[in-house]
């Protein structure tokens, strides 16, 4: 059964329990979440690699009951048509007192798990679309009118240019300008530039270097917070490619010298003293036959991100997060 992302009261009094919310529009998504969590509720957080992985585990945390809980909110994030087959032995077991909320990017139209909810009555399937530019505008427009804050449209224009149709990230960078207006008010395109930085908030080097450390908390933060254009991805590609090979080659060095500290000052271009503890963890969680089979995964995917169009970025989390189990 599909519903649209605005009807709100239809979504929260409905007695199904089983959800496809897809699409990019994060800010749209967490306010629904929000609504469909209830006082006291145990909300628990999966990643479908988790559960494809250990099927077994996910099963005993929707059917085990504690005496403390009311009910349960499972959301289960990066959902594709692999997890199917799950959600439809879910509707013949006939789960109760469990909301779970399959949170999936773009999914086309073709998509078996999309299909599986549109047309089964037990489910609810809700697309969530980019906000249109209009729509954005409108809200830029009114935060800047309600702060009696002095701004060009041109300005204004810039900033929605830079979210990407998603209303968080703009939400996010007026709150920046508002802190930065506290003894302002006017802002220039000069002072608009610095505090934007909505394409690579992290940076692709500390994602390649909490990836390489096997750092899956750091990179579930970083992965969730980011919002990457076809055009990133192959950037972060390159990133991990470099510092995969510049790690291959201090593990190298390792066979002839034991002493870390040595080898690391010693590199060429050097290394900054900043990053020499993040290589010092890559270096424990890491042989040197496993670096040399992930330098070749990389360029395979990079060959692979070059020639599949669709789904680019899904194909790079989830590469990033199976190589750092």
């Amino acid at each position: 059964m599909i519903l649209k992302s605005n009807e709100k009261t239809k979504i929260q009094k409905t007695t199904n329990n089983i959800f496809l919310f897809y699409g990019q529009n994060r800010a749209l998504k967490n306010e629904l979440i929000k609504c469909l969590t209830k006082k006291d509720q145990a909300k628990i957080i999966y990643e479908e690699i988790e559960i494809l992985n250990k099927p077994e585990l996910f099963y005993d945390e929707i059917f085990s009951k504690s005496f403390f809980e009311t009910s349960k909110l499972i959301i289960i994030n990066r959902s594709s048509d692999k997890i199917h087959k799950i959600i439809e032995d879910l509707l013949e077991k006939n789960v109760s007192d469990v909301i779970i909320i399959l949170d999936a990017g773009l999914l086309e139209k073709k998509s078996k798990l999309r299909k599986l909810f549109e047309k089964d009555k037990n489910l609810i399937c809700v697309p969530f679309y980019e906000d249109n530019k209009a729509t954005l505008l409108g809200i830029a427009n009114n935060f800047f009118s309600k702060k009696n804050i002095k701004v060009s449209y041109q300005n204004i224009n810039l900033l929605v240019d830079k979210s990407k149709g998603d209303r968080k990230n703009l939400e996010n960078e007026l709150e920046k300008i508002e802190i930065f207006l506290t003894y302002k008010k006017t802002i220039n395109t000069e002072d608009l530039n610095r505090l934007i930085n909505l394409r690579n908030p992290h940076g692709f080097d500390e994602l390649a270097d909490q990836f390489l450390a096997k750092n899956k908390l750091q990179l579930l933060k970083i992965l969730n917070e980011n919002i990457l254009s076809d055009e990133d991805n192959i950037s972060i590609i390159r990133t991990l490619l470099y510092k995969t090979k510049r790690l291959k080659t201090i593990l190298e060095n390792l066979k002839f010298n034991k002493n870390i500290d040595e080898i690391v000052s010693s590199y060429k271009p050097p290394i900054f003293w900043k990053d020499k503890d993040i290589i010092k963890q890559q270096i424990k969680k890491n042989s040197l036959d496993q670096i040399k089979i992930l330098v070749k995964k990389i360029n395979n995917l990079e060959l692979l991100l070059k020639k599949n169009s669709m789904l680019p970025g899904k194909l790079l989390s989830n590469f990033i997060l199976e190589q750092s189990n």
